[in-house]
């Protein structure tokens, strides 16, 4: 059963139910991306990994072990008997002092050079929060600008600030299409909460015309996959809706319940 809502469900921006669409989402985009580019290029889900320095008091001891294990390695001496060789010093692990985040993103590449022609980036609470994870992001974003390749951003969080545009018409959504050969102009796609998601143009080679990507047919194909309908709407959208809005919203979820 694909998702009752015409665009975006709010339902799946809750912070328990995001971190599933996003996982699930990113590889349903690179299916539905393959047909469109093949067979001059091909989709890659890609992941990079921000290492963030944990302040002293968050930082925690790297592990306890469920079953004890004896920490002396024993011998077999001449006469057969087990000699057991203490450790001359023992001392303790540190605590982990940094932390690890996880990025996936998809990358459509050139099948003959294997070389990245556009970057696909799926934007997570952690990449519009202010915060390390943000800066980290816009670092990344700043050097996929510089080597060159097109990058497309997706957007289908009403919550955080906006990546930073010089100007973005208020909208509940949005898609930024960024081609290399335009910048520093880019091109945005703003979508409200009523209005469906759109096929998104996804630039190749300057010799090869745009792909297409339907936004819309992979989230309902998520949302049947992944059985949201038994479970999301037990929680609210996060954040929460306008009252017009959420008075709108209703007519969906009690076609659900």
């Amino acid at each position: 059963m694909p998702s009752p809502f015409p665009g975006m469900n709010p339902y799946l921006e809750q912070e328990s139910v995001w971190q599933d669409f996003h996982s699930t989402y990113i590889p349903t985009l690179r299916e539905l991306l393959n047909a469109s580019v093949a067979p001059n290029y091909f989709v890659k889900v890609e992941e990079y990994v921000f290492i963030h320095e944990l302040p002293a008091d968050q930082r925690r001891p790297i592990g306890r072990a469920d079953v004890a294990v004896g920490s002396r390695h024993p011998s077999v001496g001449d006469t057969g008997q087990v000699k057991v060789h203490p450790a001359p010093f023992r001392t303790f692990l540190p605590a982990m002092a940094t932390e690890k985040e996880p990025h996936t993103f998809l990358s459509v590449r050139d099948r003959d050079s294997q070389s990245i022609v556009t970057v696909i980036e799926l934007l997570s609470p952690s990449n519009k929060n202010p915060g390390a994870d943000r800066n980290d992001y816009l670092r990344k974003r700043g050097e996929f600008f510089a080597s060159g390749v097109h990058v497309v951003e997706i957007d289908l969080l009403r919550g955080g600030p906006r990546l930073p545009f010089d100007e973005v018409p208020p909208c509940d959504y949005l898609i930024a299409v960024s081609r290399a050969q335009d910048r520093p102009q880019v091109d945005i796609y703003p979508i409200q909460l009523r209005e469906p998601l759109p096929q998104v143009p996804i630039p190749l080679r300057p010799s090869d015309r745009d792909a297409t990507l339907d936004l819309q047919a992979a989230l309902h194909r998520v949302y049947d996959a992944a059985g949201y309908a038994n479970f999301i709407y037990r929680g609210k959208p996060q954040p929460p809706l306008s009252p017009p809005d959420a008075e709108w919203s209703r007519q969906f979820v009690h076609a659900v319940l």
